[in-house]
């Protein structure tokens, strides 16, 4: 009998490769979003679709029953939906703070509550939580973004302890800058600030690493994280944590910098930037 997946956020990017990948691995994919019209593609190919918002709990209770209904058995789930929320802490109002939270941190939470004892009665599955690089590095202008990704990885490693004696493991995915519509995303998210007039250096530091990070020459194919996500779901012993890229990789070197350090760094290269 084929595994079964469910996977939040499906609409495009990450979550549209990662129920690729699913599927050509002959899996059943459940493939999700907040409107079922964008996963038309993936109907067609044969994934089965639902209109989920993570943040709707009774959402979520029902599309965890139907999958149970139907296929008796969830084997993995993927919470991959995510949004992001950037500027400098002091431009972010506090409801939009609370939104970041909602989707990244609490929409996982409600998921993994949802599946959970349908795991535990198998005593197997398998919960792979999308964080991010900045979900241990934090960066100006990240910081509402970077709590979520930190609370994120904070739940996902007190969980994983929790539930490794039924059978479940708990798996972190870490990307780097992927070439998505990052940039529409960043400015969409501010466009909601009220800029105190404070920290353009910082706004324009900002800029400068979008136009970088969301290039197709610096940022990864979504498909390069959507294959160590299936290989993260796949594996018999998994690691607790998977970076994805090369800038993700030397950033978990980084962060045992002593924070001063990194201070210091953020300092020289905010510097460097006002004297253009």
């Amino acid at each position: 009998m084929a595994k079964t997946v469910l996977i939040t956020g499906c609409s495009s990017g990450i979550g549209r490769a990662t129920a690729e990948a699913f599927l050509e691995d002959e899996w059943t994919v459940y493939a999700t979003a907040r409107d079922e019209a964008d996963l038309s593609e993936l109907a067609q190919a044969g994934c089965e679709t639902a209109e989920l918002d993570v943040t709707n709990a009774r959402a979520v209770e029902r599309v965890v029953d139907r999958i149970v209904d139907e296929q008796g058995r969830i084997d993995c789930l993927v919470n991959n939906a995510g949004t992001a929320q950037f500027g400098p802490l002091e431009d972010v109002p506090t409801d939009a703070l609370e939104d970041q939270f909602d989707v990244n941190v609490y929409g996982p939470h409600r998921l993994i509550r949802e599946v959970l004892p349908h795991m535990r009665d198998r005593e197997r599955g398998r919960i792979v939580n999308v964080s991010s690089v900045t979900g241990f590095l934090a960066t100006p202008g990240e910081g509402a973004y970077s709590a979520s990704k930190f609370a994120l990885e904070g739940l996902s490693d007190a969980l994983r302890n929790e539930v490794d004696q039924y059978g479940i493991d708990v798996v972190v995915v870490q990307p780097g800058p992927v070439a998505t519509e990052f940039e529409r995303r960043v400015e969409a998210s501010r466009d909601c600030l009220k800029r105190s007039g404070a920290y353009e250096t910082i706004y324009e530091i900002q800029d400068d690493r979008v136009a970088i990070e969301a290039s197709d020459s610096f940022g990864m194919a979504p498909e390069a994280v959507a294959t160590t996500i299936k290989d993260a779901a796949t594996v018999t012993d998994p690691d607790p944590r998977y970076p994805v890229g090369r800038l993700a990789k030397a950033a978990t070197l980084a962060r045992y910098l002593p924070d001063r350090v990194r201070d210091r760094l953020w300092a020289l290269l905010r510097r460097v930037t006002s004297l253009r």
